[in-house]
């Protein structure tokens, strides 16, 4: 099934969740992608400067990570499409608004949203907002 297009009923439907766990992003460029396993990275991408990794603040903890904020997750639980056009500009910029960083992870079904821990209510509260909306 193709994933949603529609602006208008990408945001009406979204269905954020939050995720219970919290999130820290974070470097190393010792690390290959064989050596991740007991990482379980939420998410990985591979920069010049080293491998950036998406994990669960307990494991880095753990394994002597350093990080500069603790993030919450929230997932958007529509299905989007990964050509739709200004989803997750229209939610950036809501949360802008209100003082609200995101870093948005598109992933082939949903796109994930992980906003300071410290204003995961108030951005659960401002993405409600376009729920049912005629957007």
């Amino acid at each position: 099934m193709a994933g949603e297009t529609d602006l208008g009923k990408l945001l009406a439907s979204m269905k954020p969740v939050l995720q219970p766990e919290e999130y820290v992003f974070c470097s190393t460029s010792t690390l290959t992608y064989k050596d991740l396993e007991a990482l379980n990275p939420m998410g990985c991408y591979q920069e010049g400067e080293g491998m950036s990794l998406i994990l669960q603040r307990a494991v880095a903890d753990t394994a002597g990570f350093k990080y500069d904020a603790v993030f919450r997750a929230i997932t958007l639980s529509v299905h989007s499409s990964l050509e739709a056009v200004g989803f997750t500009a229209a939610i950036a910029g809501k949360l802008a608004e209100h003082n609200i960083s995101a870093n948005i992870v598109a992933a082939h079904y949903h796109d994930h949203l992980f906003v300071p821990a410290e204003k995961v209510n108030e951005a659960l509260q401002l993405l409600q907002q376009f729920e049912g909306s005629d957007c």
